[in-house]
C-alpha cells in the first residue's frame, strides 16, 4: 500500500460522509435521534457519532501515536450541527495527519492500546484501510435510515466516487 492509495481512499472516505450529512442536513431532531429498527447503535445520531468517533481514533492511533481511552459519544455531540462542526474539525485534522505520512511510516508496525486499555500491535496502513472500510458499514447503516425518511443520500459507491 502507498500512501497514494491510502490519501485516495480517505477522499473517497470524505466524499461519502459528506452525502451522508447532506441528506441529514435539516432533519428534525425526534427523526435524528429515533431509534432505528436494523442500526448497530440504534438512532441516526448514534450511527454517525460513532461514525466519527472511530475516525477520530482511528487518526489519532495512526497518525498521532496516541491511544485514546474513549470514543467521543453522543453527549459530546448531542446535536446535528454540533457533530457537523466537530467533523469539520476531523476532516482538518485528517488531511494535515495524510499530507505528513510517508511510505515508510505507512509500512511500519507499531504499538497501540484499545479503549479499553487491551494492547495491540498492527501494521499502519492496515487500520487505515481498516478505518475506511470500518466508516462504509455504518454509512450504509445512516443510508438506509435517511432513505426510510426520504432522503436518500444517494450511491455512496467507491466506483461512483472514482466516476465523478
Amino acid at each position: 500500500m502507498r500512501v497514494e492509495d491510502i490519501r485516495d481512499l480517505f477522499a473517497y472516505n470524505a466524499w461519502a460522509n459528506g452525502r451522508i450529512l447532506a441528506a441529514a442536513e435539516g432533519i428534525g431532531e425526534a427523526e435524528y435521534t429515533a431509534v432505528v429498527p436494523g442500526l448497530s447503535h440504534g438512532s441516526l445520531r448514534a450511527t454517525l457519532v460513532h461514525l466519527l468517533a472511530a475516525e477520530v481514533v482511528w487518526r489519532q492511533r495512526c497518525l498521532e501515536g496516541l491511544s485514546p481511552d474513549r470514543l467521543l459519544g453522543e453527549a459530546d455531540l448531542p446535536t446535528f450541527a454540533a457533530l457537523r462542526e466537530r467533523w469539520a474539525a476531523e476532516e482538518a485534522a485528517l488531511h494535515a495527519g495524510l499530507a505528513a505520512l510517508t511510505n515508510a511510516v505507512l509500512a511500519e508496525t507499531f504499538d497501540y492500546r484499545t479503549t479499553r486499555g487491551a494492547p495491540m500491535r498492527d501494521t499502519r496502513w492496515k487500520l487505515l484501510v481498516h478505518a475506511v472500510n470500518h466508516g462504509t458499514q455504518h454509512r450504509a447503516e445512516a443510508a438506509v435510515a435517511l432513505t426510510a425518511l426520504g432522503r436518500s443520500p444517494g450511491d455512496v459507491d467507491y466506483i461512483v466516487y472514482l466516476r465523478q
